[in-house]
């Protein structure tokens, strides 16, 4: 069976399947939550589909930027790539501003509450923290403290996020870049993204 017709029948499962009787989680039973549990199985196998979703919908929205939102995440993940970063690190450059469109005062923690399960505690603190760490590069143009990052500055990660920033976050403008496609990500989201 291919990825499309099992996420097709994923899809119609978790249509159809059965219910809890339940109002209130303190009137639910153990029999409830028998039905309930199996379902987070099909649920995580959706989550792929749900994120290529919402970084296909970063591409009708710029933001003032020179490029799209889905362009500057497929060129910070294909600087990475081509910098020779693992796959855990390209994944998380390519979704590390996927809530930007969702939430902009606080896109990190979308994109942090994503990769928790599935990446390492280096590579979660850097997605969780790049905003702050982006800020150095145009912070002071907005009367803010572009300094802010030296609050982490004791941590374990600081130097994994600051170079994230000054390599290829902060450098994935470039409208001439010739970044790699969705298409060619799409596979290591769903091998990521497969189950914690």
């Amino acid at each position: 069976m291919t990825d499309t017709a099992d996420r097709t029948e994923a899809n119609a499962a978790h249509a159809v399947a059965e219910r809890a009787g339940f109002t209130s989680f303190e009137e639910s039973t153990a029999q409830d939550w028998a039905i309930i549990a199996p379902q987070l199985e099909v649920t995580q196998s959706l989550v792929a589909d749900r994120v290529m979703s919402l970084l296909r919908d970063l591409e009708s929205d710029h933001g003032g930027f020179p490029v799209n939102r889905l362009e500057h995440s497929l060129q910070t993940a294909t600087r990475a790539e081509r910098g020779g970063e693992d796959d855990e690190y390209v994944f998380c450059a390519l979704i590390h501003d996927i809530g930007d469109t969702l939430s902009p005062y606080n896109h990190p923690d979308i994109a942090a509450g994503i990769v928790k399960p599935f990446v390492s505690e280096a590579n979660h603190f850097m997605v969780k923290n790049h905003g702050i760490f982006q800020g150095y590069y145009f912070w002071h143009h907005l009367g803010m403290d572009r300094d802010a990052r030296e609050e982490f500055r004791g941590s374990e990660h600081f130097e994994l996020t600051e170079r994230f920033c000054e390599v290829y976050d902060q450098t994935a403008f470039d409208a001439d870049y010739e970044s790699l496609p969705l298409e060619h990500y799409e596979p290591l989201v769903r091998e990521i993204l497969r189950g914690a």
